[in-house]
């Protein structure tokens, strides 16, 4: 089938380490420039050793890579899929580089991301216009997919999730149901968006998935909240964390929680450690049920939904979504959606 001069796709992720003696490198990358304290680092180094130094993110990535493969062959789609990650080998740097020599000069990214924001978007064109810098002269193309957060989809793998979760406790209508997103600094959240739009566009974005998500599963109360903070104490983040929120739950005489990881694609590290052991253990100790759904990346309407973005581009498909959110994230060549769109605080012009 025709791809409009499409000729691969990028799959660009995180990254993750591979074995004892990465973590702390990665780790070093992940938060260069960032402030976080030495001791803080080794203690998140501790929860990568607690699993053998190994993340479980490329393992993942490269298996819905293969789920995105096969998908594409059975719909036509003759676009090899490249793996490049901004933190770990494979660096995208490299891959790009790869790419060129093997005369890729039009590429579509997918960023394993499905939110607005700077960590979840806008980090992700800078990974494009480093790649593009360090391969130089006659560097592919690159035209990143939009942000998926509201695709039927995406929601509908999630609330199928829910309610497979909800089942294994023994009173499923008397648990609370907790919807749970990574963290960010709350300057980070309020530059969110175009400024036009007055900020906050990943938080509004998380509110939304969770209520799409909980209208899809028939769940009436809900609570979203946040995880995986990392900076320094003095700077407020979003709030509450998962586990505080559990203490809070059980203040209130809530028996038995269901959390979905609604802000993320995949089980990597922060969703096994923060969820699967920090949150699941606190609620074990206040004799609380506790089960949690699972990230869409396994199931096969993840690969389904990234070849319904591809043909969006190659083919002029019509974009599925279920929210009155602008269509954003597809750029290219690293251009953010809009002057100053999800920009750092410090980085904007000060008026």
């Amino acid at each position: 089938m025709d791809t409009v001069g499409y000729d691969a796709l990028l799959w660009l992720s995180f990254g993750g380490p591979e074995g004892p003696d990465e973590v702390m490198p990665f780790l070093e990358n992940v938060t260069r420039g960032r402030g976080v304290p030495r001791e803080r680092l080794e203690e998140v180094a501790e929860h990568y050793q607690h699993f053998g130094g190994v993340s479980p993110i490329n393992r993942l990535n490269r298996d819905a890579i293969a789920a995105v493969e096969k998908e594409l062959a059975a719909q036509g789609l003759g676009l090899p899929i490249y793996f490049g990650n901004r933190n770990w080998q494979p660096m995208v740097e490299d891959t790009l580089a790869r790419m060129k020599a093997d005369g890729v000069r039009n590429a579509l990214v997918f960023p394993t991301s499905a939110y607005g924001g700077y960590s979840a978007c806008r980090q992700y064109d800078e990974d494009i216009e480093r790649a593009r810098s360090a391969v130089g002269e006659d560097a592919p193309e690159l035209t990143k997919l939009r942000q998926f957060f509201d695709h039927p989809l995406f929601i509908g793998a999630f609330a199928d999730a829910l309610r497979t979760a909800r089942a294994e406790l023994d009173d499923p209508a008397g648990a609370r149901i907790v919807f749970v997103a990574h963290s960010v600094p709350v300057s980070a959240d309020k530059a969110a968006g175009p400024p036009e739009e007055g900020g906050h566009r990943y938080s509004r974005q998380i509110a939304e998935a969770a209520r799409l998500v909980a209208a899809e599963a028939g769940v009436g109360t809900y609570d979203v909240v946040w995880q995986s903070r990392s900076g320094p104490p003095q700077v407020p983040w979003l709030e509450p964390d998962i586990v505080d929120h559990i203490d809070a739950l059980h203040a209130e005489g809530v028996r038995s929680v269901v959390v979905c990881p609604v802000g993320f694609v995949s089980d990597h590290l922060e969703v096994i450690w923060d969820l699967d052991n920090e949150a699941a253990e606190r609620a074990q100790e206040l004799g609380m049920g506790f089960a949690r759904a699972a990230t869409p990346g396994t199931d096969p309407r993840f690969a389904e939904l990234v070849v319904e973005l591809i043909r969006e581009q190659v083919s002029g498909a019509p974009a599925r979504k279920l929210s009155d959110f602008p269509v954003a994230g597809c750029t290219v060549n690293g251009a953010p959606c809009a002057i100053a769109c999800c920009e750092p605080a410090r980085r904007r012009p000060v008026s």
